[in-house]
């Protein structure tokens, strides 16, 4: 042991001298009051190296090559300062600097510490390799809100924003299920879900469920950009949603962060990060466990998330980074419930023996070069290694568990791709344009095992008798795509955007479907390959300097996933001609700040989207009849989006000494209804067909509203929120009568309330509490045809929260 300790002090001391003899920039940002700035960014212009000023507005640049530099240092509510300087090798400069406050900014940096307005924004119109210019997007900041980050409650996280639908489900908050204009919310698979950038689902393009979630207590931001996304990202119908966790602190050698939480129903959750940059290196680390024993009866949950992220400055021009996230979860399932179950005791729970696990492990190498101050090269490659597993009792809801043997069925993932991204910008008609462009590979494949005859135990036992599953299937998805798109300034209000995306998917599946009295059935070969392109244009005007007109067209499309190859039963057909879903996006809205007082994006969408897949029955020549699953029909969603955030104090005061005051509306009104969808019941052997033309779409509530208000006085804020969501359906029938089983009926409006606060106890250190669903209301917002049903699934009653927050 003392030789390992003398050998890590004798490589740390040797590495300390070395550091010593580079290279050092140093100084320290101060305000026109000689008062230090800290969060102040210090960037050698035209280099990939930069740090930012610590607590006491001090700085230091290591380890980069002697010659003449432009040093840029900036801040939101200063004014930006250039200053050209020069270094020699091993020499130690000394650049102190002196901050201007901006005018036109000094309200908004004034308040920027009083909890609210600045949660909610948009993104730039350029960020590093992103257009979101003319777009229909979203910045969800989490450092500004108040809400119960340990259990990564979405209720409280989207609040903020127009639109997003949430199954409330999952009080583990181990999966988000979100959506919007009528989507359905399933693990948020008609979103394309990333983090830092690259692909954190199974297959995006065969099996887009989300069942990997950071912890929120991580999460710097959550970038959305609705549909118009289709061109950079993918085709979603849906759009993008990126998890961007927290960057290496770029301030200091080392900080170290741990947030503690205790709750209701046994919660603990602890999460410890640490952080820093050392010369040309920064890293961070974190790592978080949580369990309890959920608010419902068979609720247990136990998670564990590790993350390690490294970035190394190879050169001026060239920076490297490394990123691996692991997950495992062991996650009891309380199964659904009747509609007379729920209404008696919607704690209560019959299935005390299901299961659910999901090991996931993503790694992720890049690398970013700058090969001029007009052109930037990025660089990701990324995999997901992970699992789906789960156990239990499957049979309905209203049928009692008899303590036989469990299902088990078991998903092994296993995907890896690369995408590599050009920003280039120029100069044409007196303006700066930017073009952005990309290729991207994706290979996916997917080991399907179920319907193993599991054990008759009560714990997650995954074993199965002999070994063997009934239904063995393999899937494979690969993906070519080449992207562009260009922002055209044609002068300082007005620009418009235009790009395409050229898509190739390759599918294939095979294997074992099932096995009858002893005999293995095969599934059909099946092999598919298409290439097409989507289009793009977006516009935005600038009517004042905070506010702007935006508008835009986007292609989009739902290739055909495994779940519409994969017939329930043998004697189903597949149409051999099955297409994807293909459709479009259209926005138009006014959104922009008045001051630092007003925050606001009102717009209307139409979302079109044909050639929906479902099951008919037909008839054989022989009278028999086969359901058969081809494309059918079409479906539109329409209507409004709105958000509005309010400071009256700042507004009509300009400043107080009793606090702050923010008000928010985020509303939505959607009209989402099948235009043309074919259908067929069957009676007595008799085929009879209708048309669900009319209908309402399934799981798309027709208002999504939520207010709250935030209440800030110096250290403290507070945050009240209200949700009020309408009724909605549960299947394209619009059944209201609900079934034995509860997997159809009609989801019931709901109210729920939250309350959320939090005290800077000492310098950053912090106190949170909250009390999520205030009133104790009883609701569900999904009924389960299967896992982890199936019937109502119960969203959570009232709970409680403490969070202790420690920073050094």
């Amino acid at each position: 042991m003392r030789v390992v300790v003398g050998l890590f002090l004798s490589w740390f001391l040797v590495t300390g001298s070395v550091f010593a003899q580079k290279n050092l920039l140093q100084g320290k940002v101060t305000d026109e009051n000689n008062l230090p700035i800290q969060g102040a960014s210090i960037l050698l212009q035209g280099t990939v190296r930069g740090v930012q000023t610590n607590q006491e507005g001090k700085y230091e640049l290591k380890d980069f090559p002697a010659g003449n530099y432009q040093l840029v240092v900036s801040l939101v509510g200063f004014g930006t300062l250039e200053k050209e300087f020069s270094i020699g090798e091993k020499e130690t400069k000394t650049l102190d600097i002196v901050l201007r406050e901006a005018e036109f900014q000094l309200d908004e940096f004034r308040i920027s510490a009083s909890r609210g307005i600045l949660s909610q924004s948009n993104m730039p119109e350029i960020s590093d390799f992103q257009i979101n210019a003319g777009k229909k997007n979203e910045v969800i900041r989490l450092a500004e809100i108040n809400a119960n980050l340990a259990m990564n409650n979405s209720r409280q996280i989207f609040g903020r924003t127009p639109g997003i639908s949430i199954w409330e489900n999952d009080g583990s908050g181990i999966q988000l299920g979100v959506a919007s204009r009528g989507l359905s919310p399933n693990r948020s698979w008609e979103f394309n879900v990333r983090m830092n950038g690259y692909d954190i689902t199974p297959d995006p393009m065969g099996y887009p469920e989300a069942y990997f979630t950071p912890p929120m207590e991580v999460v710097e931001e959550i970038q959305i950009i609705r549909g118009a996304s289709s061109l950079q990202y993918g085709p979603q119908f849906g759009g993008l949603m990126n998890f961007v966790l927290r960057k290496p602190d770029i301030s200091t050698r080392f900080t170290a962060e741990s947030i503690n939480t205790v709750g209701s129903n046994g919660l603990f959750s602890s999460f410890n990060y640490v952080g820093g940059t050392e010369g040309k290196w920064n890293y961070t680390a974190y790592y978080q466990k949580r369990r309890g024993e959920g608010w419902r009866e068979n609720g247990f949950f136990n998670t564990d998330h590790a993350h390690l992220e490294l970035n190394y400055a190879a050169s001026n021009k060239l920076k490297l980074g490394y990123e691996m996230t692991y997950m495992t979860t062991e996650s009891q399932q309380p199964g659904g419930q009747t509609d007379a179950q729920f209404e008696q005791d919607s704690q209560q729970s019959t299935r005390s023996r299901n299961w659910f696990n999901t090991p996931w492990f993503i790694p992720s190498l890049s690398a970013e070069y700058l090969i001029s101050n007009n052109t930037k090269l990025s660089w990701k490659a990324f995999g997901t290694f992970a699992e789906r597993n789960s156990v239990g009792f499957m049979r309905p809801i209203n049928q009692e568990d008899d303590g036989s043997n469990r299902q088990v069925d078991r998903d092994f993932y296993t995907t890896y791709g690369s995408e590599v991204r050009l920003q280039h910008t120029y100069e044409l008609f007196g303006q700066e344009q930017t073009l952005m462009s990309g290729l991207r590979y994706f290979n996916g494949t997917i080991d399907r095992n179920q319907l193993g005859t599991g054990t008759t135990g009560s714990d997650l036992d995954l074993s199965v008798a002999d070994g063997d599953f009934r239904r063995k299937l393999d899937f494979n998805n690969i993906n070519l795509a080449a992207f562009a798109e260009n922002v055209f300034r044609l002068n300082n209000k007005l620009l418009f955007t235009a790009g395409i995306r050229l898509e190739n998917i390759q599918s294939n599946m095979e294997g074992q479907l099932n096995v009858s009295n002893g005999n293995p059935q095969q599934l059909t070969p099946e092999t598919r390959s298409r290439t097409f392109a989507l289009l793009g244009l977006g516009a935005e005007y600038h009517v004042g300097k905070g506010t702007e007109f935006y508008s835009n067209f986007s292609q989009a499309y739902r290739p055909v996933l495994i779940s519409d190859l994969t017939p329930p039963a043998t004697t189903d057909v597949i149409d051999p001609n099955l297409q994807d879903a293909r459709g479009y996006n259209f926005d138009f809205g006014y959104r922009g700040k008045i001051s630092s007082y007003l925050n606001f994006d009102l717009s209307y969408f139409f979302l079109n989207y044909d050639n929906r897949i479902g099951t008919i029955a037909q008839a054989n020549t022989d009278g028999s009849i086969y359901n058969f699953r081809t494309n059918l029909g079409r479906s539109v969603s329409q209507g409004f989006e709105g958000y509005v955030e309010f400071d009256p104090i700042t507004a009509f005061l300009g400043s107080s000494r009793f606090g702050y005051l923010h008000l928010f509306a985020s509303v939505a009104v959607i009209n989402a209804t099948y235009k043309d969808f074919a259908v067929t019941s069957v009676s007595n052997g008799v085929i009879s067909e209708r048309n669900l033309s009319g209908n309402l779409v399934e799981n798309a509530p027709r208002n999504i509203n939520r207010f709250g208000a935030t209440y800030s006085l110096g250290k403290f804020s507070m945050t009240w929120q209200m949700s009020d969501i309408s009724e909605t359906f549960s299947d394209a029938s619009n059944t209201t009568t609900p079934n034995a089983a509860g997997t159809v009926g009609l989801i019931p409006a709901y109210q729920v309330q939250d309350l959320s606060a939090s005290w800077k106890v000492y310098k950053q250190h912090s106190l949170k509490a909250g009390i999520n669903n205030l009133t104790d209301e009883r609701y569900f917002t999904r009924r389960a045809g299967g896992y982890p049903g199936p019937g109502i699934m119960p969203a959570d009653g009232r709970t409680f929260y403490l969070t202790l927050g420690l920073k050094f």
